[in-house]
């Protein structure tokens, strides 16, 4: 499974309907609306990187109020425990 993170800048008159119709497309399992450099971020998985293509540009990038995205694939998945785990020397 790849796992992407999607900056999306929105109209700011319109963050919660795009937010729901981000979370209503195929391939996104999260969707946040957050303060700071952008609007929204919603997590996609899917099982090649063909098909993050078609979620961005097919999907998010056609909901009405999505002006901007921007995406980062992710390498890894660290939880809590697997960091705690690799600081730990000798327990």
């Amino acid at each position: 499974m790849i796992t992407a993170i999607v900056l999306i800048d929105a109209e700011s008159s319109r963050i919660p309907e795009t937010a729901q119709a981000v979370a209503d497309t195929d391939g996104v399992t999260e969707v946040y609306s957050c303060a700071g450099d952008v609007d929204i971020i919603a997590v996609v998985r899917v099982r090649d990187h063909a098909a993050i293509a078609d979620v961005v540009t097919s999907g998010i990038d056609k909901v009405p109020g999505v002006m901007r995205t921007t995406t980062h694939i992710a390498f890894r998945s660290y939880a809590r425990a697997d960091v705690e785990a690799g600081f730990s020397i000798g327990e």
